[in-house]
């Protein structure tokens, strides 16, 4: 990993993700109420909340490292299973989308102070 200025904070990742799964949650919760129009708002908070999700855990957030190796394997499978979603295929470009939003943070170690609901 490159060296960056600030240190990896272990705790502050895990609570930048948490706090964005509890986010995805209330978004998905929004995008029901929002009916037939808000399929793909519902769609991506679900794949949000899945992305995170997968990242969480002390194992893999330790580590700067760890982390981006996690990430990089979960870009590169197939498939991301789920249910309650209205799109597999929009499902998982979303995911992908959010899993490289999150390698690039995690490679430049930027943004998991930003722990407010909406980004």
């Amino acid at each position: 990993m490159t060296d960056s200025p600030k240190p990896w904070d272990a705790p502050q990742v895990r609570k930048w993700l948490e706090r964005r799964i509890a986010a995805a949650r209330l978004d998905q919760a929004a995008a029901d109420r929002g009916g037939y129009e808000a399929r793909d708002d519902y769609d991506k908070a679900a794949a949000e909340e899945w992305a995170c999700r997968a990242a969480t855990g002390a194992d893999w957030t330790d580590e700067q490292a760890t982390l981006a190796a996690r990430l990089k394997e979960l870009i590169g499978q197939d498939d991301y299973p789920v249910t309650g979603i209205h799109d597999d295929l929009r499902f998982e470009r979303h995911v992908r989308t959010y899993l490289r939003k999150l390698a690039k943070m995690t490679k430049a170690n930027d943004g998991f102070d930003k722990t407010l609901r909406h980004q």
